[in-house]
């Protein structure tokens, strides 16, 4: 199959199965307005993102990677009244897109967001031996990965849920020889991941309108 068709074929999906608002409409389309147009995760991937969060129960959920809000929204309102969702974002540019979609999503009072180098806010919050989070979505520079997962794991409980995004690269996750510091982040995450018996886990392959990618899924026994 083509681009083309892997395109057609998620908008399909999105129109028949996922009801995307106008909240959840403007969030991602103005990604646009922010320093990277065009990463934030589709209709598709958002919807599953919150029917996890509403499968797992997670009521305390950390996002690293916030962007112009588009995920965090789709989590937090899954999560309902009394969750706290605590996101990481670098670049106030975007944080400041991001504030403005969650504020008209009615949800300030669910979402915080944090502003600053990820690794560093989440090294202060295990310091502060912040509530372990029941569900953490990563989905920022690829390179740092492996510190995000780290971190992840110290910040989660048994039970928790862990979901990194991109982690396919469109087929170069195999490339051994690779230079590319987000293939090197990600294939160090993998085998950090397989090679720690707390974890139990899995990768699924994607097609879409995002191209060739995947995610990968764990939890912490």
């Amino acid at each position: 199959m083509s681009a083309e068709q892997w395109a057609e074929v998620d908008s399909y999906l999105a129109e028949k199965l996922v009801d995307e608002d106008q909240a959840l409409r403007t969030a991602r389309e103005s990604s646009g307005e922010t320093l990277y147009p065009g990463i934030d995760v589709t209709p598709n991937m958002g919807a599953f993102l919150g029917l996890l969060v509403q499968i797992t129960g997670a009521v305390r959920i950390l996002e690293i990677g916030t962007l112009a809000g588009y995920s965090a929204i789709w989590m937090a309102r899954a999560a309902g009244p009394g969750a706290q969702l605590v996101t990481c974002e670098l670049e106030q540019a975007n944080a400041d897109v991001a504030q403005s979609n969650i504020d008209r999503a009615g949800l300030s009072e669910r979402v915080n967001i944090v502003i600053g180098a990820a690794a560093e806010t989440l090294e202060s919050l295990i310091r502060q031996h912040e509530d372990p989070f029941d569900l953490v979505f990563i989905d920022a520079d690829k390179k740092s990965n492996p510190d995000y997962l780290d971190a992840a794991v110290q910040l989660s409980r048994p039970g928790s849920v862990i979901v990194i995004d991109n982690t396919v690269r469109g087929g170069s996750v195999v490339d051994a020889a690779s230079h590319d510091p987000d293939i090197i982040g990600t294939r160090r995450m993998v085998d950090m991941i397989a090679s720690d018996s707390r974890l139990t886990a899995t990768a699924l392959q994607t097609v879409g309108s995002k191209g060739w990618d995947g995610f990968t899924i764990l939890r912490r026994k």
